[in-house]
C-alpha cells in the first residue's frame, strides 16, 4: 500500500471515485496515525455549511473508504478487514505504515540531507535532498476540494517544498556544480521572483561559471522585481553578495573539497526500489551472475549488454541483479537512465554529470531502494567543453572503488563508449533496446519475454487470489500480452483495479481487436507508449518496413515476402530488415527445414504496426498487399509444378507456372532457391500464409489474384488432405469469380470443390459441383475442363458401384482429351487410372495390371513421383493378392487415387492385407484429415 499526497492525493492499487471519500482520506492522512476529529472531518468535508445528515453521511464515507483499504491491503494483509482505519473517540484514526506515505518519507529524507549539510557532506545532502523533491508529483494535495485544515496544510507543504529546493541548490553549489545551476535557478527566479535566496543561488552560479556580467544583471533584476512591485529594496545578503561579486571576491569562487585524510567514502547507493513481485528470470540471473567479477580480487571493467524489446523487463532484471551480488561490489550500486524528457538520448557530458552526482567523491548517495532522480534531471544542459573535464571527475571519483553501475535505456553504442571510458575498475550493465554489438569486449543476454507459467504467476501476483477461480481465462490474458511482462502487469493492474470484472471478462475486452492497444494501459503504465518509443528511434527506411511488414498475412515470415511487402530487392529488404531485429522491433528464428531464417512480430508490436499502417500514403497499402500476392503465387506455381508435374493452371488464361513468372517477384529471388527440391516441405512451411494471403486478396478486391492463389494451392491441399483450408480458399476464391463475372474460372474452382467433396465422401454434391463445373466448361468452349469434370463424375460413379457408368465417362473424358490437341498428359494419365480401376473391379486383372503398367509410364514422363508410386503400389498389390473373381469374392477396400481409399466395395468378401481403413497420406507429410471416398 502507498499513499500519496505530495502532488494529487492517490493511493495503490486504486484511488477511491468519490470525491468526498477523496477528501475523507486526504484529511486522515495529514495527520496519519493520530486521532482526527469527527467535527474536524465535517468542516473538511462541508466547510461551513454541513448538512443535518453530515454526521451519519460522514460513517457512510468512513465505511466506503474502509472497503477500499481493505480491498487493497488484501485479506492476507495486516491491516485488512478494518485494521488499518480505527474508530478512536471523538473521530478516526488512519494507521499508515513507516515508508507507506510520501510526505513521511520526504520529512525523513528532508531531515536527513539538513543534517549532512550541517555536518559538511553535501553531497550526501544534495543526495537526500533530491531524492526527497523527487516524491513530489505535483502541487501537494492537489486533486480533492480544500477545507481549512487541507488549504493550510497545502501552503505549509509547498513552502517547505521550496525551502528543500533551496537547501539542495546551496549543497550543489558547495559540490562545484554551478555550470548545471544556472539554466535550472533561471527558471526558479522567474517562477519564485520575490525569493531572495534563489536569486542569490543564481549570483552565485554564474559567477562561479566565470559570467560576472551575468551575475550583476541578474542582481538588476531581483531589485527592480521587488522595488517595482513591492516597494522594497533587497535584503542585506543580497545587497552584500552583490558587492563581493563586483569586487570579484576570491572567496566567492569555488575549491574542491577535499575528503578527511584516511576516510574512505560511504558506499554510493542509487537504485530504485525492488520489484516486490519480480518473477522468473532464474536462468538468466544465473548466468548473469557468472559474468560478474568475485567479491575479492581484481575487478577489471567488464560489460555485460541487456537487451530486449520495450517492455520485456530489462531494467527490472538489471536492478535484481546488482541487489542479489551487492556484497561484490562494497563501494556500491548505481543506476542511471540515459534518457531525458520525452524520450530523448542524453549525450555524454550530461550521462557523467548525472554520474558524478551519484558516485561522486565523499558521496555517501543514496538509501538502498530508493528511485534515481527523474530522467529530466539528468538532461540538465552541460556547457560546451566541459565533456572532457567531467570525465576526469568522473574517472578520479570510481578509479580504484568497485562499483556495479547500470547504464539504463542507452540509445546507442556512441552514448555509451565515452561513459565505459570513464569508469575503470567498475562492472557495467548497459539495457537497451538495441542490440549494441559494436561495443568491444561486451558480453551480451538477450531478454526474451516470460515463459506462460511465469507471466501467470506474475499476473497472480498483481490480480490476487480471485484468479485462481479462472485458470483458464488467466492463461488466456497471459497469452494475449504475448507474455510481455509490462503488458501483463498492465492488464493485471486493469484488472486489480475492477473487482467487479471476472477474469473472462477482462480477457475477452483484451481480445478485441478494434481496441488495438487502447486496453493496455493503468496510470503511467502504457504499453503503446513504450512500444512506440522504439519506433520512433529508428529511421524512416526502418519504419516504413515496420508498417507494412504487419501486412504479412502470419506474424512469421520469410525474407522473401518482406522483399515482396516492402517492394525491394531481397539483399536490400534484408539489411532493412536486419536493421529491426537490431532494434528489437521484430523477432527472427531458422524456419522449420533448418535452411532459411523466419521473422516475426511480437503480437503487441503487430498491433502498433497495423495502428500505424494509417500514416502511409493512399494505395499504398493495396500496392504492398497485391505484391505479396503475387510474390505468393509465383511461388506457389513453382512449388505445385512440382508437386503435381503437368498439372495446368484451373483457370482459362491463368498466369502459367513458368520459373520466369515466379523470379520476377520478390526482388529476382530465383524460385529454385526459394522452394527448393522439397515442394511439399515449402507448403507445409508457407502454408497458413498462403492461405491469409487467398483472404487478404479478396478483402481487397483483387478478385483475379484470390482465385489464382487458391487454384495454386489446389495441388497441396489435395496431396496434402487440408481440408479446412481448401473449402476456405476455394469459398473465398467461387465469390471472386462471381464478383468478378468470370465464369471460366467459376467452373475451374467448382471443378475443385468438387474434388474436395468427393474425398470427404460426399458424393451428392460432388457430383453436382462436377455438373455445374461442366455446364460451365462447355459454355466457354473449353474441352479439357469438360474432361476433367467427366473424371472426376466417373470417380463419383466408381464410388458408388456404378463401375460401368464409370468406364463410360473415363472413356469420354478420353475423347476430348485427345481431341483437345497435345498439353494433357496429365488428364490422359487420370483418365488411365480409371480404366485400371474399371478393369480390376470388373474382375479384368490383367488388363487392369497393363492399364496400371500404361499409367505408371505415364507418370514417370511427367516426373511425378508420387502417381509413380501410387501405380507401382497399386500393381504390386494386385499381384500379391490376385482375387478369382469368378467366385464373386472382391476386395474390402481399394486406393482410387494417392492415399484416397475407397472403404467397402460392393460384395466386398476378402480383406486387403495392409490396408488401411481411413487411409493414408503423402508420404513424408503429415496426415491432415482423413482421406476415405465411399
Amino acid at each position: 500500500m502507498r499513499f500519496r499526497i505530495l502532488g494529487p492525493v492517490s493511493m495503490t492499487p486504486r484511488t477511491p471515485t468519490a470525491a468526498k471519500v477523496r477528501v475523507l482520506l486526504a484529511a486522515l492522512l495529514v495527520r496519519a496515525n493520530e486521532v482526527v476529529s469527527t467535527e474536524s472531518l465535517i468542516d473538511e468535508l462541508w466547510d461551513i455549511d454541513p448538512p443535518r445528515t453530515a454526521a451519519t453521511t460522514l460513517q457512510v464515507y468512513v465505511s466506503q473508504l474502509r472497503k477500499a483499504l481493505a480491498d487493497a491491503d488484501g485479506p492476507g494483509d495486516a491491516f485488512a478487514a478494518g485494521r488499518r482505519l480505527h474508530t478512536v473517540p471523538p473521530g478516526y484514526r488512519l494507521h499508515v505504515g513507516e515508508d507507506e506515505l510520501d510526505l513521511s518519507r520526504f520529512e525523513f529524507l528532508r531531515r536527513s540531507g539538513k543534517e549532512a549539510y550541517e555536518r559538511g557532506n553535501f553531497a550526501a545532502a544534495s543526495g537526500l535532498l533530491r531524492e526527497s523533491l523527487d516524491l513530489w508529483t505535483g502541487v501537494a494535495l492537489s486533486g480533492v476540494p480544500h477545507g481549512p485544515v487541507l488549504a493550510t496544510t497545502g501552503v505549509r507543504l509547498e513552502e517547505l517544498r521550496t525551502v528543500t529546493l533551496e537547501q539542495r541548490i546551496a549543497a550543489d553549489l558547495r559540490l562545484g556544480r554551478h555550470h548545471e545551476l544556472t539554466g535550472e535557478l533561471m527558471e526558479l527566479v522567474s517562477r519564485h521572483p520575490y525569493r531572495e535566496t534563489l536569486h542569490a543561488h543564481l549570483m552565485v552560479a554564474l559567477f562561479r561559471a566565470d559570467r560576472q556580467s551575468d551575475a550583476l544583471r541578474a542582481f538588476a533584476r531581483a531589485r527592480r522585481s521587488l522595488v517595482e512591485e513591492l516597494g522594497v529594496e533587497p535584503g542585506a545578503g543580497l545587497r552584500k553578495l552583490h558587492d563581493r561579486i563586483l569586487r570579484s571576491d576570491p572567496t566567492l569562487a569555488w575549491q574542491e573539497p577535499a575528503a578527511p585524510a584516511g576516510q574512505e567514502p560511504a558506499p554510493a547507493l542509487w537504485l530504485p526500489p525492488a520489484t516486490a513481485d519480480f518473477t522468473g528470470r532464474e536462468d538468466v540471473l544465473t548466468v548473469a551472475g557468472k559474468l560478474l567479477p568475485e567479491a575479492a580480487g581484481p575487478a577489471p571493467q567488464p560489460v555485460l549488454v541487456v537487451s530486449g524489446r520495450a517492455g520485456v523487463g530489462k531494467s527490472a532484471l538489471a536492478v535484481e541483479l546488482a541487489r542479489r551480488n551487492a556484497d561484490r561490489f562494497p563501494a556500491g550500486q548505481v543506476l542511471l537512465h540515459l534518457r531525458g524528457p520525452r524520450d530523448m538520448a542524453l549525450d555524454a557530458g550530461q550521462a557523467m554529470a548525472g554520474l558524478l552526482r551519484r558516485i561522486g567523491p565523499g558521496s555517501e548517495g543514496r538509501p538502498a531502494g530508493q528511485a534515481p532522480p527523474a530522467a529530466a534531471e539528468e538532461a540538465a544542459a552541460v556547457p560546451d567543453g566541459d565533456q572532457e573535464e567531467l570525465a576526469e571527475r568522473l574517472h578520479r571519483a570510481v578509479q580504484g572503488r568497485r562499483l556495479l553501475v547500470i547504464l539504463d535505456d542507452a540509445s546507442s553504442e556512441e552514448q555509451v563508449r565515452p561513459l565505459l571510458a570513464a569508469l575503470p575498475d567498475t562492472f557495467t550493465v548497459v539495457t537497451s533496446r538495441r542490440t549494441l554489438a559494436g561495443l568491444d569486449g561486451a558480453r551480451h543476454l538477450t531478454l526474451d519475454v516470460l515463459r506462460p507459467n511465469e507471466a501467470q504467476k506474475l499476473l497472480a501476483s498483481i490480480v490476487g487470489p480471485r484468479l485462481a477461480d479462472d485458470p483458464a481465462a488467466a492463461q488466456e490474458i497471459a497469452r494475449l500480452c504475448g507474455h510481455l511482462p509490462l503488458a501483463v502487469r498492465v492488464a493485471g493492474t486493469g484488472l486489480a483495479a475492477r473487482p467487479h470484472w471476472t477474469a473472462a471478462a477482462w480477457a475477452a475486452r483484451l481480445a478485441d481487436e478494434s481496441a488495438g492497444l487502447s486496453r493496455f494501459v493503468a496510470g503511467d503504465l502504457d504499453v503503446r507508449a513504450s512500444l512506440l518509443a522504439g519506433y520512433r528511434e529508428v529511421g524512416p527506411a526502418e519504419r516504413r518496413a515496420f508498417r507494412l511488414l504487419s501486412l504479412a498475412p502470419v506474424p512469421d515470415f520469410p525474407l522473401w515476402s518482406a522483399a515482396a511487402l516492402l517492394g525491394l530487392p531481397a539483399a536490400e529488404a534484408e539489411q532493412v530488415v536486419e536493421r529491426l531485429v537490431e532494434s528489437q522491433l521484430l523477432g527472427v528464428r531458422r524456419a522449420a527445414s533448418g535452411q532459411a531464417y523466419r521473422y516475426s512480430f511480437h503480437r503487441l508490436l503487430r498491433k502498433l504496426a497495423l495502428e500505424l499502417l494509417a500514416d502511409e500514403l493512399p494505395g499504398e497499402v493495396e500496392s504492398a498487399t497485391e505484391r505479396l500476392g503475387s510474390a505468393y503465387l509465383g511461388y506457389a506455381r513453382y512449388a505445385d509444378a512440382l508437386l503435381a508435374p503437368g498439372r495446368l493452371p484451373g483457370a482459362a488464361g491463368a498466369r502459367p507456372a513458368a520459373r520466369a513468372a515466379a523470379a520476377a517477384v520478390a526482388g529476382g529471388s530465383e524460385p529454385a532457391l526459394v522452394v527448393g527440391d522439397t515442394p511439399a516441405r515449402w507448403f507445409q512451411d508457407e502454408a497458413a500464409g498462403l492461405v491469409d494471403a487467398v483472404r487478404q486478396a479478396h478483402t481487397a478486391g483483387l478478385w483475379r489474384l484470390t482465385w489464382e492463389l487458391a487454384d495454386a494451392l489446389t495441388g497441396w491441399f489435395e496431396a496434402g488432405s487440408v481440408w479446412g483450408d481448401w473449402a476456405a480458399t476455394h469459398e473465398l476464391a467461387l465469390d471472386a469469380t462471381l464478383l468478378a463475372e468470370r465464369p471460366a474460372e467459376r467452373a475451374a474452382v467448382l471443378h475443385s470443390l468438387g474434388d474436395l467433396a468427393w474425398q470427404q465422401r460426399r458424393t451428392r454434391p460432388a457430383a453436382d459441383r462436377y455438373e455445374s463445373a461442366r455446364a460451365l466448361f462447355a459454355a466457354a468452349g473449353d474441352r479439357a475442363g469438360q474432361a476433367r469434370c467427366l473424371v472426376g463424375l466417373a470417380d463419383v460413379a466408381l464410388s458408388s458401384g456404378e463401375s460401368g457408368h464409370a468406364g463410360k465417362l473415363y472413356a469420354q473424358a478420353a475423347g476430348l482429351f485427345e481431341a483437345d490437341g497435345p498439353g494433357h498428359a496429365r488428364g490422359q494419365a487420370d483418365v488411365l487410372r480409371g480404366l485400371a480401376l474399371v478393369s480390376l473391379l470388373a474382375g479384368r486383372t490383367e488388363e487392369a495390371l497393363h492399364r496400371f503398367g500404361d499409367f505408371v509410364e505415364a507418370a514417370q514422363r511427367l516426373g511425378d513421383k508420387r502417381w509413380s508410386q501410387f501405380g507401382s503400389r497399386s500393381i504390386d498389390r494386385i499381384q500379391e493378392h490376385v482375387v478369382d473373381w469368378a467366385t464373386g469374392r472382391r476386395m474390402e477396400a481399394l486406393e482410387v487415387r494417392p492415399g484416397v481409399w475407397l472403404v467397402g466395395v460392393p460384395h466386398a468378401g476378402v480383406t486387403y492385407p495392409g490396408v488401411p481403413q481411413a487411409g493414408v497420406a503423402y508420404p513424408g507429410l503429415p496426415h491432415a484429415g482423413a482421406t476415405a471416398a465411399g
